[in-house]
């Protein structure tokens, strides 16, 4: 395992290296998970891009740090992990809250962003009321009282039935996060709104979302393409929230299109 201080936080992170020259991929996961839902994707990119996947602060084993949190910490523990790493100009892929990170580090670092794919997330996910009503419930009883409703919007409803073991063991993994790091995520994409940022954006961008996604639908992730411009959008078919875990080929698939199409791909790819 690899760890790194940053912003006086101990992030949980891990490099796969590559040949020298290859595109690296920043894996940034979503709220409530840690960077072990990317695993099927990332095996299909092995050997061919060097990667990056780290536990963003709160989640996983990285530290908890001080709570609450905003975005801007966030950003900010990416921004520090890349320079620790003497890393620029990365293929950053965001899920939910991950691609409110990757948004704001172009904001903030544009020398690290060489383009970004934006999975199942927006320019601004839910509203005020939404975030402060979670996090109430999670303050009262703790991330397992909302479980059930979260395991509801991230997959489809066949895959409790077709991959059981999975399905338990994502639900596991859910409630095992700190309520604490959980909560201070909630109010910092509660205060979020990249709307008007989403219009500079000047790298090749694709958003990407799970057709049955219950969290940011296919109709909120296409209005995300139309302010980025010259975005690309794509529909997961048979995915909810995480298309990582439920069709790992097909959104891998996607992404490597996007790399031939944006000329991102490695010269030997």
């Amino acid at each position: 395992m690899q760890f790194s201080t940053v912003n006086g936080v101990n992030l949980h992170y891990q490099v796969v290296g590559a040949p020298e020259g290859s595109p690296l991929l920043v894996f940034v996961n979503s709220l409530g998970t840690d960077f072990r839902i990317w695993r099927d994707v990332i095996i299909r990119f092995v050997g061919e891009c060097a990667i990056l996947t780290y536990d963003k602060r709160g989640h996983g084993l990285s530290d908890l740090g001080e709570t609450p949190y905003t975005m801007d910490d966030h950003i900010a523990d990416l921004d520090a992990l890349l320079d620790h790493l003497k890393q620029t100009g990365a293929i950053v892929v965001g899920l939910s809250i991950g691609g409110l990170i990757a948004q704001g580090l172009y904001a903030k670092r544009p020398d690290l962003v060489r383009a970004m794919v934006l999975c199942d997330t927006a320019h601004r996910i839910g509203d005020e009321q939404l975030w402060n009503e979670r996090i109430a419930a999670v303050a009262q009883g703790g991330i397992e009282s909302l479980a059930d409703g979260i395991m509801q919007r991230w997959f489809t409803r066949e895959f409790p039935e077709t991959h059981p073991n999975a399905y338990k063991g994502y639900r596991t993994m859910l409630s095992r996060q700190p309520d604490a790091g959980y909560a201070a995520t909630c109010a910092a994409i509660r205060d979020t709104d990249f709307t008007e940022l989403c219009a500079a954006i000047r790298v090749p961008t694709l958003c990407v979302v799970g057709d049955q996604d219950g969290a940011t639908p296919p109709a909120l992730v296409a209005e995300l393409s139309k302010l980025i411009p010259d975005a690309r959008f794509e529909i997961v078919k048979d995915a909810g929230h995480l298309p990582c875990i439920e069709q790992p080929d097909m959104l891998s698939d996607m992404i490597k299109a996007f790399f031939d199409g944006a000329g991102l791909w490695p010269q030997n790819g």
